[in-house]
């Protein structure tokens, strides 16, 4: 199927400057965002506590729930509309933990106090507990996983563009020996992995790997773009936003690879003219397959993000994100990054 005619040739190099300023401003509202709000909004997955889903017999007011969790200490614990109008579902999130030997007394306890302020009967549908160690420990399997797949990444890259398997593979092995030892003596995870990442392309850059500089800068630009948009709207993070991410990086990584496969088949079959006139060509002769991809991706997605209900919603949401955001950096960051690398050659 011919989305896009034959021959097209729209002049993406031309709009690098501008590309990259636009990625510039977004990374650096995503990273002020979140330092504002002291990282992402944590959900009860992440950050410990107790999320209960109660339904009520007849309409109720927020405040009288509201009040009613005061009564039996969770005053500071938030409370949301859950499902579609009418439902009368709400969730509460709250940091206190509940034991799973007091579990039915508190949840006999939080009937009769909602009840009463409300005035209406109400059933407890669901309790979910989730220790602060636990949260802890999640966070941070969930950045080693991220992090492990990028490495992972780049020395496919690296090997299937460039041929430097040995090289890649040393150079992953390295960083995740680093982070496991470190690991071992600093608390601030998050800290590592991105002293991590600033180490790999910085090591890219010097080893010549260029394809897996292109490509791991590209995923860490559409991954701290989405956790910065989700800062922004102040939505939870959650473990199906870990799943999101992971999916997003999976989703970028396909449609940069289509690009430099293209770029590596032009560079030897017109390898006389310049890198900007191959790099825009590549681009155009498969601007069709990213298009398409995109397009019924994001279908699929919206449909899920609109009538999947409110359990996928920001999974949904976040997919939404990462799939424009990776489009764009397939496009407009991992490709341009290999005319970065040989105008700073040619220079030096």
């Amino acid at each position: 199927m011919q989305f896009i005619k034959p021959g097209i040739n729209i002049d993406f190099i031309g709009k690098i400057n501008i590309a990259f300023i636009v990625s510039i401003v977004l990374i650096l509202v995503s990273l002020t965002t979140l330092i504002i709000h002291k990282g992402p909004r944590y959900g009860i997955d992440f950050a410990g506590g107790t999320m209960i889903q109660v339904k009520f017999k007849s309409t109720v007011n927020i405040d009288a729930v509201k009040a009613g969790l005061a009564k039996v200490n969770m005053a500071k614990a938030s409370v949301q509309s859950y499902g579609n109008e009418g439902d009368n579902e709400f969730l509460i999130r709250t940091d206190v933990a509940i034991s799973s030997e007091d579990k039915d007394v508190k949840e006999k306890t939080l009937t009769t106090a909602l009840t009463d302020s409300t005035k209406a009967e109400v059933e407890i549908r669901r309790v979910e507990m989730v220790g602060p160690q636990v949260g802890k420990d999640l966070r941070e399997k969930a950045l080693m996983a991220m992090f492990f797949a990028l490495l992972f990444i780049t020395i496919y890259i690296s090997g299937r563009f460039e041929l430097k398997w040995l090289v890649s593979m040393g150079v992953a092995g390295a960083l995740a020996g680093m982070v496991l030892v470190f690991k071992m003596f600093i608390t601030g995870i998050p800290v590592l992995i991105l002293a991590a990442l600033i180490g790999a392309i910085i090591l890219f850059w010097f080893l010549r790997l260029k394809y897996a500089m292109g490509a791991i800068v590209a995923l860490v630009h559409d991954v701290t773009i989405t956790v910065g948009i989700f800062s922004i709207l102040g939505k939870e993070f959650t473990l199906p936003i870990i799943a999101a991410l992971l999916t997003i990086i999976g989703y970028s990584l396909n449609d940069t690879i289509i690009v430099f496969d293209r770029i590596r088949e032009n560079l030897r079959k017109i390898h006389k003219k310049p890198l900007d006139f191959i790099l825009n060509r590549s681009i155009n002769e498969t601007l069709n397959r990213t298009i398409l991809t995109s397009i019924t991706t994001l279908i699929v997605v919206l449909i899920l993000f609109l009538y999947g209900g409110t359990i996928i919603h920001d999974f949904a949401f976040a997919l939404m994100i990462g799939i424009a955001v990776g489009t764009y950096s397939s496009i407009y960051v991992a490709s341009p990054l290999l005319l970065a690398w040989q105008k700073f050659d040619s220079r030096k």
